[in-house]
This record gives structure tokens, C-alpha cells and sequence, in this order.
């Protein structure tokens, strides 16, 4: 199950810098067809890939939230989880050895 989160996650993140790739060539194209001034071009790319990068940190965000919940929906325990049981079955066992 954990793969297909994995799976999906990633694909989201694809989605998301093909989207930032066709932004810049959109961006181009409207340079070019608007006849604008390198300066005028090079804004005009920086504020489309920071409203994608924008979008792509939201959307991590997003997936990482999704994640989180179907893990909890399947009964999954967390790391801190694991690692605190870890922590505790060391001090028993080592109560045990003495």
C-alpha cells in the first residue's frame, strides 16, 4: 500500500514540473508575441515559475497530508512511534539481562 502512496506522490510531482516547463514555454511564446523586452521577458518568467513553485510546495504539501491520513486510516504506525517502542523494548530488555 505504502508504494502506491509513493507512486502517487511522485506522479503528483511530475505533474507538477511539466506544468512548470510548459509554463516557461507559454511564457516565451507571449514574449515573443507580444514583442516584450528581454527585461520584460525575464520577469515575466521569474513570477510564472515562482507562482509554480508556489503551487508545487502546496501541492507536497498536499500529497504529504494525504499520506498522513491514509496511513492513520490503514492503522500504520509512525517513525516516532517505532522509535519510541524501539526505545522502550531496550530499557526492558535490558531490566531483563541484569
Amino acid at each position: 500500500m505504502i508504494e502506491v502512496l509513493e507512486k502517487t506522490f511522485l506522479t503528483m510531482l511530475g505533474a507538477a514540473a511539466m506544468t512548470q516547463q510548459k509554463a516557461e514555454e507559454m511564457a516565451m511564446e507571449l514574449k515573443e508575441r507580444f514583442n516584450l523586452s528581454e527585461d520584460e521577458g525575464k520577469k515575466l518568467v521569474n513570477k510564472i515559475q515562482q507562482g509554480v513553485e508556489d503551487r508545487q510546495k502546496k501541492l507536497q504539501e498536499q500529497a504529504m497530508e494525504e499520506v498522513q491520513r491514509a496511513s492513520e486510516r490503514l492503522g500504520l504506525a509512525q517513525q516516532s512511534e517505532v522509535d519510541a517502542l524501539k526505545k522502550r523494548l531496550d530499557a526492558l530488555e535490558k531490566k531483563l539481562a541484569q
